[in-house]
């Protein structure tokens, strides 16, 4: 595994962390679950990323998650980044959901009672609701560090002027924000725009969910939309509409270049992130353990032509997911 410092912190976080978004709840696999968690370890792969809401059902994630330590890894905690996080909508009623001092505080709370640890290493505002303001939940923030239930803080899908302005105040209150947490692939270049320039200039780090728009970009699309796939799931966060001939005949561009690269094209798209010096790491999300082993060895060839990249622009001009 390879590491990267996180901003201008002391931490290093490894270039793939494992995502326990989809995969890891009541709903899902636990043998196969705890299989990959300890597999990911035996990798390299330190750091995990929870969330409250993460399952299905909510918390369920967590639960799985704190079930895996106990059972076998419970003596490595030290060797481990475990973070979460809180912003979505978790429990009926007008304090589970948002920004809010209140709704943050319950939900760490309840995220360590679930996992059994007693702090995270990162945990995160998981975004800005538009309501509450910016320095309620900063300070918020902060708290939760001074109260030594997370070591380090960091803020998630917060447009670069409100990310601007959460990162200035969590500087100025000498607890500075360590990473942003965004959407970020060859068909979600959103971070750009903007938010990457705010995360250099704030000496933050920077990892990136989604590097494969959820499998879009790997050979399950290439001749359309499987039956196993998150597309055809009508519960997922995937859509069926979403995968259009426009969006396979980019993918099929795109894995002819990875042809070239003699990788596949979700090894490729994962080095095409991880190319800008600013972005710290990448949360994979896997069904298994050779999948999993396919994304790992997406990190034996990071680097890319001044040719190739000109392509991929000329085929990505336009392209969203």
């Amino acid at each position: 595994m390879k590491y990267s410092y996180c901003g201008l912190s002391g931490l290093q976080l490894p270039m793939h962390s494992l995502g326990l978004w989809h995969n890891f709840g009541f709903n899902d696999n636990y043998e196969e679950a705890k299989k990959m968690v300890h597999f990911a370890f035996e990798k390299g792969i330190t750091h995990f990323d929870l969330a409250n809401n993460y399952g299905p059902p909510p918390g369920s994630a967590e639960s799985n998650f704190g079930k895996i330590m106990k059972e076998g890894l419970s003596s490595h905690r030290d060797e481990m980044i475990v973070s979460s996080k809180a912003g979505y909508l978790m429990w009926p009623g007008p304090y589970g959901d948002g920004s809010s001092r209140k709704y943050l505080m319950a939900s760490i709370n309840q995220s360590l009672k679930r996992t059994g640890l007693e702090y995270f290493d990162i945990f995160y505002s998981h975004r800005y609701d538009g309501i509450t303001p910016i320095e309620e939940t900063m300070q918020t923030l902060v708290d939760i560090v001074k109260q030594g239930k997370a070591l380090y803080i960091g803020i998630s899908n917060y447009p670069p002027a409100e990310a601007r302005q959460a990162m200035t105040y969590l500087r100025k209150q000498k607890v500075p924000c360590l990473i942003y947490q965004g959407k970020y692939s060859m068909l979600n270049r959103n971070p750009e725009e903007g938010v990457l320039e705010v995360v250099e200039k704030e000496a933050s780090g920077f990892i990136g969910f989604s590097p494969l728009a959820q499998g879009v970009l790997s050979d399950k699309y290439l001749n359309g939309i499987p039956k196993d796939s998150r597309a055809a799931n009508p519960d997922g966060h995937l859509q069926r509409e979403q995968i259009t001939q426009k969006i396979i005949s980019i993918v099929g561009q795109l894995n002819l270049i990875a042809q070239e690269r003699n990788q596949t094209l979700a090894q490729m798209a994962l080095a095409w992130a991880l190319r800008l010096e600013v972005v710290t790491s990448l949360i994979v999300s896997t069904r298994s353990m050779q999948q999993l082993q396919d994304n790992l060895n997406a990190l034996d060839n990071l680097s890319f032509s001044d040719d190739q990249l000109k392509r991929i622009d000329t085929i990505l001009d336009g392209a969203v997911l």
